[in-house]
């Protein structure tokens, strides 16, 4: 004797099914949408004159665009960034940022007044607005970018500063006079 399901639950597995189906639809509709790289670039320098360079760079950020509203987001895991002197490495993982405990700094915000379909070859200048999150805290920014049209998608370029203060990141009186609190930041993304 054949089971028979009760008509509630054929419709409510049937509505579940539709919802689920229009969700994956709707989601890969967007996905196809969005402009991405995992290879975007940043470089950080905290140097002081006369000292020794303070200079580190990550080859393996990711950064998200969706080009029709200008949200942007950026992932950067902080142990991936790479010094000319190893020591300072150790020190930049274990001292100043903990990457063990905040392994990653993170970017969602929005570019202002983008549109896609008015960029050219040729970088036009863009502010981007949000909240940068590192080493635990919290901080709204705005940023200047130069965004251009490339053959495989975008590229947004920007440099600016970030205080260690602002993110609570504490540099030892030992070596106070050779880290920079302000610290210059520079990345470079190709989005396609």
């Amino acid at each position: 004797m054949a089971r028979r399901w009760p008509t509630r639950i054929k419709n409510i597995t049937m509505k579940n099914i539709f919802l689920l189906s229009a969700l994956i639809i709707s989601f890969l509709g967007n996905a196809q949408a969005k402009l991405i790289t995992k290879t975007g670039k940043v470089t950080f320098e905290a140097s002081v004159p006369a000292f020794e360079e303070v200079k580190a760079k990550n080859d393996n950020v990711t950064c998200i665009i969706n080009p029709q509203t200008g949200e942007i987001a950026s992932l950067v895991l902080m142990k991936s960034f790479r010094f000319k002197v190893a020591l300072m490495e150790e020190h930049f993982n274990e001292n100043y940022i903990e990457s063990d405990k905040f392994p990653k700094g993170t970017f969602k915000g929005k570019v202002e007044n983008f549109d896609i379909s008015k960029l050219t070859a040729t970088a036009k200048e863009f502010t981007i607005t949000g909240k940068l999150e590192l080493h635990g805290k919290s901080k709204a920014i705005s940023i200047p970018a130069k965004i251009k049209k490339t053959a495989e998608g975008i590229e947004i370029i920007s440099n600016f500063e970030v205080n260690s203060d602002d993110f609570g990141i504490e540099i030892p009186s030992v070596v106070s006079k050779k880290v920079a609190k302000k610290v210059a930041v520079t990345l470079n993304f190709q989005l396609n």
